[in-house]
């Protein structure tokens, strides 16, 4: 058992949340009880997820998507209160952190795809002065977009939407990838000379990028490619502290 106030420290300096100009904010976003020995990690803060988390009996709940979105409706109403509700009543933590789990060096999300892809970092991928939450590496072993698609799908378990360069025959050496809705990030991939760009979501003006650049493009999903950086940090939170940790996989083919 540890203190909810020393795990949320920890995770501030690990994450470097900080850092970030980010879409929400990051860190401890429902206070629970101030005592944790049990944290349910997980991609969204979904219903589903929260029902999940108080049958489990959770002290904390660790997502990638928390509430409190820039730009939404900030009445605690509808599908807002349906959430909070059980997260109080129970009194569970809820703790987000979005693009600093994107952007861990071992933790993230794409240092986490990184490892289990077979892809090599040799430097983030660069958006002008912002700090850079996709990488950009070689493949351990050079292959082909098709060997590549197959990969994904056998580590994902998701088959990918691939967008295939017919300008490019040689197999892919070079691959920068960012996980969830970085689609736009091609453009900083080509800039950076990759052969291939992995993302989760694909755009209609991303495939014709992809094809009038000749870069190789997958769309590998934006839940697919986000469910591993939580389940990290979850671990090592239990391990650090000495927790119980329990990932809950809520499915979602987006």
């Amino acid at each position: 058992m540890e203190k909810l106030s020393v795990i949320i420290t920890e995770l501030d300096r690990l994450l470097q949340a900080q850092n970030f100009n980010d879409y929400c904010p990051n860190g401890l976003q429902v206070e629970g009880r101030t005592q944790v020995h049990k944290i349910v990690s997980g991609v969204t803060a979904c219903r589903a997820l929260i029902e999940r988390a108080v049958s489990e009996q959770a002290d904390m709940l660790l997502v990638h998507h928390g509430f409190f979105w820039k730009g939404e409706h900030p009445c605690i109403i509808g599908t807002k209160k349906n959430r909070l509700v059980p997260l109080l009543k129970n009194d569970i933590s809820l703790v987000a952190y979005h693009l600093p789990l994107d952007a861990h060096p071992t933790l993230g999300n794409n240092a986490q795809l990184a490892h289990k892809l077979g892809f090599d970092i040799e430097s983030g991928l660069k958006r002008g002065q912002e700090p850079a939450v996709g990488f950009v590496g070689r493949m351990k072993v050079p292959c082909s977009a098709e060997a590549l698609a197959q990969r994904i799908e056998t580590v994902l378990q998701r088959t990918p939407l691939l967008i295939a360069s017919g300008k490019q025959q040689h197999p892919i050496e070079r691959i920068a990838w960012c996980s969830g809705a970085a689609q736009n990030f091609i453009e900083h991939a080509i800039t950076q000379g990759a052969d291939a760009y992995l993302t989760g979501e694909i755009s209609e003006h991303t495939v014709h990028t992809a094809r009038e650049n000749g870069i190789h493009l997958f769309a590998a999903g934006h839940h697919a490619t986000e469910r591993y950086g939580v389940q990290a940090v979850g671990d090592y939170l239990a391990v650090k502290f000495h927790l119980e940790h329990v990932f809950v996989d809520i499915a979602n083919p987006v």
